[in-house]
């Protein structure tokens, strides 16, 4: 099945169980992907979380993705047990993507932080191994410095045009935002503390569907 990079819920920062139910909310809501991330973490606690969120994710909508952030050991471990954990999303930092696609196999879904054009074409070079790229930030944020500077919508378009995979916008990006950049061509939104913050995970989602629907228009 084709993934849906709409509405692409990044976890944060919380209780573990408080966390799992606003991503079992998020999926329910629609979110196509979920991406388990909360920093700092040992790589023990981030195992037990991914897994607690792919178990909720499961039950509230077997259809949403679950990627693990950064660390490719994790979920090759979970997707070893059979957990319902789908991939891994990595940085520029990170195990390189021919490496990741090895260890995980050609069923995984995994993605690469990127963020400039200079980024894109790099990872143009191993599109045959790579699903998608998370692009930003979109404006600045406080839950990841990048170092980079950020794109606003007017940075998109070009990106679009360059890379041979889908491009997922990140950095602060809210439900307000979602039309207008859904409408440069990108694939989707990553959204952190909208969705974790949100009073309905599930509408806000829904929400952020609704808006890029209207952008593509």
């Amino acid at each position: 099945m084709p993934v849906d990079y709409r509405c692409y819920f990044v976890t944060g920062a919380g209780d573990p169980r408080e966390v799992a139910d606003r991503a079992a909310q998020a999926a329910s809501g629609g979110a196509g992907v979920i991406q388990v991330r909360s920093k700092p973490i040992s790589a023990r606690s981030l195992l037990a979380l991914a897994r607690s969120v792919s178990e909720a994710v499961a039950a509230a909508n077997p259809a949403t993705r679950v990627l693990v952030d950064d660390r490719v050991d994790v979920a090759l471990a979970l997707m070893r047990e059979g957990a319902n954990v789908h991939g891994v999303h990595v940085g520029q930092d990170d195990l390189p993507v021919p490496a990741v696609r090895s260890l995980l196999g050609p069923q995984a879904i995994i993605g690469l932080t990127t963020g400039t054009l200079e980024l894109v074409r790099a990872a143009n070079k191993v599109a045959g191994a790579l699903d998608y790229v998370g692009c930003g930030p979109f404006r600045p944020t406080p839950t990841k410095d990048s170092g980079r500077v950020p794109l606003g919508v007017a940075g998109y378009a070009p990106i679009v045009k360059e890379s041979l995979v889908p491009v997922v916008a990140i950095g602060d990006v809210t439900a307000d935002d979602v039309a207008e950049l859904a409408a440069t061509g990108i694939a989707g939104t990553a959204i952190v503390r909208g969705i974790m913050n949100a009073d309905s995970p599930s509408d806000y989602c829904a929400t952020v569907l609704a808006e890029f629907e209207r952008g593509r228009r």
